[in-house]
C-alpha cells in the first residue's frame, strides 16, 4: 500500500485555449506548461489514471483543462506531504483563482500554476 496522498501533473498546453471550467466559467489559457496539485485519500493511482484517461465524465476543474485537445500530461509526481503543503512550495504564477482549490482552507489561491511559456528551439 502506498503512502502517497498528493500528486502533481505537469501539463503542456500546445496552443492558447479558451475553456469553460465547470461552474467557474470561461478562462483563456496561454500556451505553455502548468502544474496541477491534487490529492486522493484512497487509491491515488486510480485518481491519476482517471486524470490521464481521455474518456471520462468532467467532474473536477482539472478534467476540463485535460479534456482540451491541446493539453497533455507530460509528467506525474507523487508525494507523502499534504496537497496544500506541496502546492504552496511549488513555484509558478496563479492565473485563475479557485482552480482546483474551491474547497481549500489552507489559503491556496489555486492548485493550478502556470510555470513556463512555450519556447521554440533556436
Amino acid at each position: 500500500m502506498s503512502n502517497f496522498v498528493t500528486y502533481q501533473l505537469l501539463i503542456a498546453l500546445q496552443q492558447p485555449a479558451r475553456i469553460a471550467i465547470g461552474k467557474l466559467g470561461w478562462f483563456d489559457f496561454p500556451a505553455g506548461q502548468y502544474v496541477y496539485t491534487g490529492s486522493a485519500k484512497k487509491n491515488i493511482e486510480a485518481r491519476i489514471a482517471r486524470h490521464l484517461a481521455k474518456d471520462k465524465k468532467l467532474r473536477w476543474h482539472i478534467d476540463y483543462l485535460l479534456n482540451c485537445s491541446y493539453a497533455s500530461v507530460i509528467k506525474v509526481s507523487r508525494f507523502v506531504e499534504a496537497e496544500c503543503q506541496i502546492n504552496q512550495k511549488t513555484s509558478g504564477q496563479t492565473l485563475f483563482a479557485q482552480f482546483g482549490a474551491s474547497d481549500c482552507h489552507a489559503g491556496c489561491i489555486s492548485h493550478l500554476k502556470y510555470i513556463a511559456t512555450k519556447t521554440k528551439a533556436a
